[in-house]
């Protein structure tokens, strides 16, 4: 039931953080096996919802890391192939805007995604985050600010 209902929430989530679709689905997988071998120890101290999001995000900022101290720069790359990609559906204005994203440090990146592009409040952000909602909207800022700049030097 988990699964049927999360699946596609949880894959947005990822592949807004990951980029790539089959990294995304390989994320996607290892959030579900995290969840299933966690389920008992959920206290029930937030809701559900929060409590898997948190995983979720856990599991992708873990690969990112994972890529990261592997040869290649993961990122760049990545961003860059995002047009020949048969599951990205946008333009070269939405792949310019992914790279920069993909240039923002994990936190940064993590908080713009989840409140522009899944649209959420600061609030529950922090509280799937575990930081304060002043600390975010800094994130935010800051990201917003870098994202601009990188997209007026690749005009």
């Amino acid at each position: 039931m988990l699964v049927k209902h999360y699946r596609e929430l949880l894959y947005w989530k990822i592949r807004h953080i990951v980029i790539n679709h089959e990294d995304a689905n390989d994320v996607l997988q290892n959030t579900f096996i995290s969840i299933w071998n966690k389920i008992d120890g959920f206290q029930h101290r937030s809701q559900l919802s929060t409590w898997i999001y948190r995983i979720a995000i856990n599991e992708s900022l873990d690969f990112l890391r994972s890529k990261k101290n592997s040869p290649g720069p993961y990122d760049s790359a990545l961003s860059r192939t995002l047009l020949a990609d048969a599951y990205f559906d946008g333009d070269e204005v939405q792949a310019l805007l992914q790279e920069a994203i993909a240039t923002l440090p994990e936190v940064q990146r993590v908080v713009f995604n989840l409140h522009y592009f899944d649209e959420m409040k600061y609030r529950e952000i922090s509280q799937i985050l575990r930081t304060s909602e002043g600390a975010l909207k800094a994130s935010y800022h800051l990201a917003v600010m870098k994202i601009s700049a990188y997209l007026k030097r690749h005009d």
